[in-house]
């Protein structure tokens, strides 16, 4: 039985009872007052009617708050709220974004789901969204090992491309060899940028690996250790001592953007890398397959607003 033949991929009822389970592991609550014990079950509610639909949509999940006495389904308080895009569509659009390695594009989620354009990419975004993460725990420590790079990609506006990074976004990269990835879209790659992000990220007891780059040069001091392979010179690796694991990292993440989404602007660029490092953070080595990378995607959508406005394109 394939992934996508589950019932909450198709059938808005399931929908609804499936996000309630991943949100409401104890029961319903409120998300006007935060009540538990007073709420009742909703049935045969419909929308108002319309030119499009005469009689009114079903609204699946409604439920009421005994204590505030409001109405409010699962959707409310979450990235989902206020959509008109069926809740089982967002459940396929979710599991298209998880599962694609290198991103799905918002032309093909739009052909897909049978959803307009801008509808489609603005979904992408709210699950982009979900899958940043919050404030997170220090990484390496306990002698482990981080490898830290910086790259460049697309173009600033208005600008053309000439040889180095100058004109382009700058994107810094954390990769802990026990499998976690942390990316930052930079103003620049100077020491006093970075270094407060490295430092600030990785536990003290870390080797950092990195290239021969000046601005890494602090690192000598607060580390555990600080080993460098000099790439000017054609040297990729001694041993252990290598940033083959972040250049991997930007491989999978440069042939996505190239590829599939092409072009990204620079005030975007954080919630697409926010989407490789889950993707990378939450992939089957680690023993996470695409079931489960979405529903862990899901849980992400809990708490947060992304509103549509045409200029945000």
């Amino acid at each position: 039985m394939s992934v996508l033949s589950k019932p909450h991929f198709h059938n808005e009822e399931a929908a609804f009872k499936k996000l309630e389970e991943l949100l409401w592991p104890n029961g319903p609550v409120c998300p006007h007052c935060g009540g538990n014990e007073r709420i009742y079950v909703l049935k045969n509610v419909r929308s108002k009617p319309s030119k499009k639909n005469p009689e009114g949509v079903v609204r699946h999940g409604l439920k009421k708050c005994g204590h505030c006495r409001k109405q409010f389904t699962v959707r409310v308080g979450t990235l989902f709220e206020s959509s008109h895009v069926p809740l089982h569509k967002w459940f396929q659009a979710v599991h298209l974004m998880c599962s694609s390695k290198k991103g799905i594009s918002a032309h093909q989620l739009h052909r897909i789901l049978e959803v307009s354009y801008e509808a489609a990419w603005f979904m992408g975004h709210r699950i982009r969204e979900a899958m940043r993460g919050g404030k997170l725990a220090p990484m390496g420590g306990g002698g482990g090992i981080v490898e830290a790079d910086e790259t460049y990609i697309g173009q600033k506006k208005g600008k053309r491309v000439k040889r180095g990074g100058s004109n382009k976004f700058t994107v810094l990269t954390l990769v802990d060899r026990a499998g976690e990835a942390r990316s930052f879209k930079i103003d620049r790659a100077d020491m006093g940028t970075v270094i407060p992000i490295v430092r600030g990220n990785i536990d003290k007891e870390t080797t950092v690996m990195t290239d021969e780059a000046t601005i890494y040069k602090a690192l000598e001091v607060g580390f555990e250790g600080h080993e460098t392979v000099v790439h000017s010179k054609g040297e990729y690796g001694r041993g252990e001592i290598h940033t083959n694991t972040v250049e991997g990292f930007f491989s999978i993440f440069k042939r996505g953007m190239k590829g599939i989404y092409q072009h990204c602007s620079e005030k975007h660029l954080h919630r697409y890398l926010a989407e490789y490092d889950f993707r990378y953070n939450n992939r089957v080595k680690l023993g996470c397959d695409d079931f489960e990378r979405t529903e862990r995607a899901l849980m992400g959508i809990s708490g947060r607003r992304l509103t549509y406005r045409p200029s945000n394109r």
